[in-house]
């Protein structure tokens, strides 16, 4: 691909290493998963760190921090698009059910006067933290202060001031048409509040992922490199309140890259009118906290690395549903197919490092999932051993499971097999498998009894309802590719087994949990 400085810059990136822990080892704490990272991609994280650092301006005092993140807050925005709504109730209730001739009643203006003086604080605040030149270089500032300042003189004036003349003139005369211009003015302003709170609501959904607010946009999106980018579901709708609104993705991307992007769309569940991006959209579809299969890595590797040669400036855009696990997955392998990393390890941990913005909290936003992970680490054999091909397909039976430690659920423990979106394989059927818990060894062993062949990319997943459902609707589950399986055995730790691997599930899982999975060849 024509990213050859990019390219050189990271061959031989295995010669000098530094030993750094990995976002998810961090996260399952303790559990032994250490990651070689090479100074220059170091240096590469450093480099996106300086351009971020000018963006959120990272030099910023304790104050200006603490004052961010009150004006950022939900709560904050919440009250007030309470307070506009109480503005303009008070003002209407006045006009329908007070009849005097004389000025509009001093609760009222005092009421008003309140409310103004805290959006003229919020102004200000949104100023000592955004900075005066950016603040007001959007339009919709300059007219919300607009709006705030004016009814704040009104408001004044009618306290503090006697303005006698205005005493004989009946008050439905003088006021109707002011009081028709500030309740529009206030409705914009409501309007004004509402886009605000989406803003809020989208960075609460979005979390600590890094996000894109510049030159007008606020998008969950990262660039994980010049020409890759990440980013959550192109929303239209309800969703577009809390996700990124297709529109704003639209325009981003034509101002951006104009006619020099494609855009992959990685959900099973949701899709989109490709005609929002000119039709350059390819959709995969993998279910949500699952991983692709190993076909269509390759295939989107090589065809996203054609892409690339085709020009210099084209890039892609990545999304699944929050921009994390699926795009993760992805965007790791053509880290690895374009020899801009090595390994599963450096591109995992890069990916991670991007997506996450640490100056609003240290939650790892990278590749968590266990299969993913392992996918990960599948195609950087197929890349390195298979020379970018399929490993040859390899036909396995299970003989046994072996799941180690586990807490109850063992009365009605089920096990079932997908294999190319079917179950092939369900321990509900009568008579082809055994289930026995051994307690001496604190063991549960299932003996499966003529079960399927297995090949290439095989799900396995548990159920009891005595254990409690996380992701995919089960307890746990893991995935695998017959063609890595090596001795005929898949041994799996707690943290390497899909759901148990979260923190939130160790109470139920012990340390010690594992499952094991025994094969044979017929």
């Amino acid at each position: 691909i024509n990213e050859s400085t990019q390219t050189n810059e990271f061959k031989g990136a295995t010669k000098e290493t530094l030993t750094i822990e990995t976002p998810h080892s961090r996260e399952c704490k303790g559990a032994g998963l250490l990651s070689p990272v090479s100074k220059s991609m170091l240096e590469r994280l450093s480099k996106f760190e300086v351009e971020d650092a000018e963006n959120v301006a990272s030099h910023d005092t304790k104050i200006k921090k603490i004052v961010r993140s009150i004006v950022s807050s939900f709560a904050f925005g919440i009250f007030g698009v309470f307070l506009v709504l109480l503005d303009v109730t008070l003002l209407l209730a006045d006009l329908i059910f007070n009849d005097s001739k004389l000025y509009i009643p001093l609760v009222y203006r005092s009421i008003s006067l309140a409310i103004a003086l805290f959006f003229l604080m919020d102004v200000l605040l949104r100023v000592f933290v955004e900075g005066r030149q950016r603040y007001f270089s959007d339009l919709l500032n300059v007219l919300d202060t607009a709006i705030i300042v004016t009814p704040l003189l009104v408001d004044v004036v009618y306290i503090f001031f006697d303005i006698k003349f205005l005493r004989n003139i009946p008050r439905w005369i003088h006021l109707v048409r002011l009081v028709r211009l500030i309740i529009l003015i206030r409705i914009f302003h409501l309007i004004h509040q509402k886009r605000q709170l989406e803003k809020l609501m989208r960075r609460l959904v979005s979390e600590n992922k890094r996000r894109y607010t510049r030159d007008g946009f606020d998008l969950d999106l990262t660039y994980v490199t010049e020409r890759i980018i990440a980013m959550s579901f192109p929303s239209s709708g309800r969703q577009s309140f809390y996700r990124n609104p297709i529109e704003e993705v639209v325009r981003f991307l034509d101002k951006k890259h104009p006619n020099h992007y494609r855009v992959y769309n990685l959900c099973s569940e949701r899709a989109y009118d490709p005609k929002y991006f000119h039709n350059r959209v390819s959709r995969i579809m993998i279910d949500d906290h699952n991983v692709p299969t190993l076909h269509e890595m390759v295939v989107f590797t090589k065809e996203v690395n054609e892409w690339m040669a085709q020009d210099p400036a084209n890039i892609v855009a990545i999304h699944c549903k929050g921009g994390k696990g699926r795009t993760g997955t992805m965007i790791c392998a053509f880290l690895i197919a374009s020899e801009i990393f090595l390994t599963a390890e450096e591109s995992l941990y890069y990916f991670g490092e991007r997506r996450t913005d640490k100056t609003n909290s240290s939650k790892f936003q990278g590749v968590e999932t266990p299969s993913q992970n392992r996918y990960v680490g599948y195609f950087a054999q197929v890349k390195h051993l298979y020379n970018w091909n399929l490993p040859p397909r390899r036909i396995l039976f299970i003989k046994r499971f072996i799941i180690y430690s586990i807490r109850g659920g063992v009365c009605d423990l089920k096990v079932q097999i997908v294999m190319e979106k079917k179950v092939v394989f369900s321990s509900t059927s009568l008579g082809n498998c055994s289930i026995l818990h051994d307690i001496e060894t604190d063991r549960v062993l299932i003996d499966v009894f003529n079960g399927p062949p297995l090949y290439d990319d095989v799900k396995v997943q548990f159920f009891s309802s005595n254990l409690p459902k996380y992701y995919d609707n089960c307890p746990f589950f893991f995935w695998f590719n017959t063609s890595f399986i090596q001795s005929n055995r898949l041994y799996l730790p707690r943290n390497e087994l899909d759901n148990p691997h979260k923190q939130k599930t160790w109470k139920i899982y012990p340390p010690q949990f594992a499952v094991e999975v025994l094969f044979c060849e017929k």
